[in-house]
C-alpha cells in the first residue's frame, strides 16, 4: 500500500445530488479526525487491524448521525513503522488538512516522536497502544487506550502469579529495543522489592536469531520463573529454543512480556509450542470479558478483515481502536464541543463504557487500574486458526475480576 491520503468519504454528495437537504453538513462540513498508521513495514498486520477497528467505530456513529450533527472522516496516512514520518505526518494533518481530532497511531516507536509537538501545541491525543511514552513529557492531554495502566502493573502481575506458586528466583531476558528495556528494568525492580532473587539477566541484540545458548544458561541457573520482554521474531525463535532443548523442572512460570504471541499468524504458526506459556494480552474470547456491543463488534471486524487479508481474530488491538472511537463520542457528547482542554477535562474525571469494559484513567493519561491480562496457553493444537476463537484455549490468571482459571506449573508439565 503506497502511503499517502486514504479517503473515506461519507455520501454527502450524493445525497445532496437526489434532493435531500444536509443544513449542518453543508455549512460545517465533516469532523475529521488524523493519524498516521503503519500500513507498510513491521508493524503493518497490527496498524491494519487497529485501523479496521476505528473505522467500524466511525461507520457506527455515523449510522447513527455523527458527532454534533456531522460526519466523521477519517483522514490516515501510512507511517511505514517508522519513528522518522510521524513528526511530518501529524504536522501535516494539522497545518495542511486542518483536523479536529487526533489519534496516535499504533505502538511506542511511532507515537514518542510526536509527543513534544503535541505538548506544545497543547492538543488532545488519543494514544494507540504505545507504553509509557508520557513518562517524560508529561502532556495533560494524552489518553492511552491500552490496558496497561501503572507502569509496573505488568510485571507485578507476572511475579505475583510466580510468588503464589512458590517462585522465589527470576531469569529475565529481553531484546535491546526501548519497550523492551523499559519493561525489563520495571520487572527487575519489582523482583527487588518483593525479595525475588535475580539468578540470570540478558539483553540480546533485536537483530539475534538463535537463543540455543540463552536457553541453556536460564536452564542452568536454575529460575523459578522466566520473564521475556521480546518481539515477534524473538518470542518465536525462543520458543523454538526451548522445544528444542528445554528449559527445565524448575521453571513454573515463563512469559510475560512476550509480543507477537497477540497475533493470528503466530498464533497459528506456533501452535503447540504455546502451550505453557502464561503471556501478557488485552482482550480474550472469555466469557468473563463480554461487553456491551463486543458480540456485534466482532462480527464486524471479522467480516472486513477477512475481506482485507488482515488478523482474523483482531483480539489485541481492534476492540480498543473502537474504544478510542467511544471515548470520544462520549467526550464530545458531554461536553458538546470539540475544544480539546473541555475534552480532555472529561475523560479525566469520568468513567467511560466501552466494548473491552470500563475505562477510567489516572493522571498520566494511562489506566488508573491495569487491564493488562496474564493467560495461559492451554491445550493449543498444531495449524487451527480457529481454535483461537473459543473460551478456553487462553486462560487468564490476571486480573481476579476476568480470571477463568488456575495457573498450571511447573512450565515443563502445561507444555505437555
Amino acid at each position: 500500500m503506497k502511503s499517502g491520503r486514504i479517503h473515506r468519504r461519507t455520501a454527502v454528495a450524493g445525497a445532496l445530488a437526489a434532493g435531500l437537504a444536509f443544513p449542518v453538513l453543508a455549512q460545517q462540513g465533516p469532523i475529521k479526525i488524523g493519524m498516521s498508521m503503519p500500513l507498510t513495514g513491521g508493524l503493518a498486520a497490527g496498524g491494519k487491524s487497529a485501523l479496521i477497528g476505528i473505522e467500524v467505530w466511525r461507520d457506527d456513529i455515523n449510522a447513527k448521525g455523527g458527532l454534533l450533527g456531522r460526519k466523521v472522516e477519517l483522514i490516515v496516512y501510512d507511517d511505514k513503522s517508522s519513528a522518522s514520518e510521524t513528526p511530518a505526518i501529524y504536522s501535516k494533518l494539522l497545518d495542511v488538512d486542518k483536523v479536529d481530532l487526533l489519534f496516535a497511531p499504533y505502538a511506542t516507536v511511532p507515537t514518542a516522536p510526536i509527543m513534544p509537538m503535541v505538548k506544545q501545541r497543547d492538543l488532545l491525543l488519543m494514544g494507540n497502544f504505545s507504553f509509557q511514552v508520557n513518562r517524560t513529557v508529561k502532556h495533560d492531554k494524552w489518553f492511552n487506550n491500552a490496558p496497561w495502566g501503572p507502569a509496573d502493573s505488568w510485571a507485578r502481575g507476572f511475579i505475583d502469579l510466580g510468588m503464589k506458586a512458590g517462585a522465589k528466583t527470576i531469569a529475565l531476558i529481553g531484546a535491546d529495543q526501548e519497550f523492551a528495556q523499559n519493561l525489563m528494568k520495571i520487572a527487575k525492580d519489582v523482583a527487588t522489592e518483593k525479595g525475588i532473587k535475580i539468578v540470570y539477566e540478558q539483553s540480546y541484540p533485536p537483530s539475534t536469531v538463535e537463543f540455543s545458548a540463552m536457553v541453556r544458561a536460564i536452564r542452568a541457573a536454575r529460575a523459578d520463573m522466566v520473564f521475556v520482554c521480546s518481539y515477534p521474531p524473538d518470542s518465536v525463535g525462543l520458543l523454538r529454543a526451548i522445544n528444542e532443548i528445554g528449559i527445565g523442572d524448575s521453571v513454573k512460570l515463563f512469559g510475560g512480556g512476550m509480543v507477537g504471541l497477540q497475533f493470528s499468524s503466530v498464533m497459528e504458526s506456533m501452535g503447540s509450542l504455546l502451550n505453557g506459556v502464561v503471556n501478557y494480552n488485552s482482550y480474550l474470547p472469555e466469557k468473563s470479558m463480554q461487553f456491551s456491543g463486543t458480540t456485534d463488534f466482532f462480527a464486524k471486524y471479522q467480516k472486513r478483515a477477512g475481506e482485507a487479508k488482515v488478523d482474523p481474530l483482531g483480539y489485541y488491538l481492534a476492540p480498543f481502536g473502537y474504544a478510542m472511537g467511544q471515548m470520544v463520542e462520549q467526550a464530545v457528547n458531554a461536553t458538546k464541543s470539540l475544544d480539546h482542554k473541555k475534552l480532555a477535562d472529561f475523560l479525566r474525571s469520568n468513567e467511560m463504557m466501552t466494548i473491552v469494559g470500563p475505562i477510567v484513567f489516572g493522571p498520566d493519561g494511562e489506566r488508573k487500574e491495569s487491564a493488562t491480562l496474564m493467560a495461559q496457553f492451554r491445550g493449543v493444537t498444531d495449524k487451527n486458526i480457529e481454535q483461537f476463537r473459543n473460551p478456553g484455549k487462553q486462560i487468564i490468571l490476571f486480573p481476579e475480576k476476568w480470571k477463568t482459571g488456575e495457573l498450571v506449573q511447573p512450565f515443563e508439565k502445561a507444555r505437555k
